[in-house]
């Protein structure tokens, strides 16, 4: 029972090296996307476009940014052609941001590369093992809601 402790941390060890890699490869795909676009914008481009639009205080909220580092992403974002601003039809006061066309462009043809490379990486797994994966995924990241980044 004394090996327990021990071969969690290094688990522990493990899955925070894996995790880094897997962020260093999210990098990459953004940087393919654009050579000018760091991965946190190209999250946040993801992320309004799977909301098909939202306002910035929303995406500094979900992602526990600062309202300025969110200002600074979207204005790059909107420099380089990829979102841009409507008002809310609800409260004319509020500005939405959505994809541009060639945001929605530069998306999907970035997310059929990797979702080729997830195919070709997992393409040995079960659909078992697949749901498996799919299920600590959503468990590792919904834990992580309520604590603040490190």
């Amino acid at each position: 029972m004394a090996d327990i402790p021990r071969e969690r941390e290094e688990s522990l060890d493990v899955i925070q090296r894996e995790l880094t890699a897997f962020a260093r490869r999210a990098r990459s795909a953004a940087a393919r996307l654009h050579p000018d676009l760091p991965l946190v914008s190209y999250t946040l481009l993801a992320h309004i476009d799977y909301r098909n639009g939202c306002r910035a205080t929303d995406l500094a909220a979900h992602y526990m940014l600062d309202k300025s580092t969110v200002s600074r992403q979207v204005a790059s974002l909107e420099k380089l052609g990829l979102v841009e601003r409507h008002p809310d039809p609800d409260d004319q006061r509020i500005q939405v941001l959505h994809p541009t066309a060639a945001g929605t462009q530069a998306l999907a043809s970035t997310q059929a590369s990797r979702r080729a490379a997830y195919r070709e990486r997992l393409g040995t797994w079960t659909s078992g093992d697949l749901e498996q994966f799919a299920e600590y995924l959503l468990r590792y990241n919904s834990a992580g809601e309520e604590t603040p980044p490190l």
